[in-house]
């Protein structure tokens, strides 16, 4: 392994270091997304059980003890129960606004990795060629196999490093993005759910008092 390091040149030291960045930035994105996707159908009933009590401090703290947007966008509701739905929507959307970034806080980086590391790859082929090249200057005209394989060496290390990294990192990007899309699907439906909750309770407080 460490052979083919060293035959590869410089420009593997740049693909390595890429490839390291992308595996750091995968898992703990992988972790907090598995740690922010609750079951949101199961966190609601509970938070409907306490709300129909109208308990509404231990509805808060149900949602601080829950990790996720789904829940800090279900607090942000209840701490507006009291006001106008118009009022209730846009706190939904307000906490969404900070969450989502959040959850796809450096997919970027995941994304340009892949673009990068086969252009790197390129590179140490295209400087692997130049040395064959250079090689075969120098020690023209009795040049042996032996003298070209270092160049040779290079250029296809790069290449299939680069696009190893590439792969990879793309693969990991997509299955984050996919974790992504699921938890706002869930965030888009528990928003809506929660809000017709508290209006159903609105409702029922008012023909109470009435």
């Amino acid at each position: 392994m460490f052979e083919l390091i060293d035959k590869g040149g410089p420009t593997m030291w740049l693909i390595l270091a890429c490839s390291f960045v992308a595996v750091v930035i995968f898992f703990e994105r992988l972790f907090n997304l598995h740690r922010a996707q609750i079951k949101a159908d199961d966190f609601l009933k509970g938070i409907y059980n306490v709300l129909r009590q109208r308990n509404y401090v231990e509805a808060v703290s149900l949602c601080d003890e829950t990790p996720g947007p789904v829940a800090h966008m279900c607090r942000s509701a209840i701490l507006h129960h009291d006001e106008d739905p118009e009022r209730i929507r846009r706190s939904i959307e307000e906490t969404g606004l900070v969450e989502i970034p959040r959850l796809e806080k450096n997919l970027g980086l995941l994304a340009t990795i892949s673009k990068l590391a086969p252009l790197i790859g390129l590179l140490g082929t295209v400087l692997g060629m130049m040395r064959v090249l250079l090689t075969a200057q120098q020690k023209a005209p009795l040049i042996q196999s032996g003298d070209l394989m270092a160049g040779l060496w290079q250029a296809l290390i790069c290449t299939a490093a680069g696009l190893l990294v590439a792969i990879l990192t793309y693969a990991g990007y997509n299955l984050l993005v996919m974790r992504v899309e699921s938890i706002v699907l869930d965030m888009e439906k528990s928003s809506g759910d929660i809000m017709s909750f508290l209006a159903g309770l609105q409702r029922r407080e008012s023909m109470g008092s009435e």
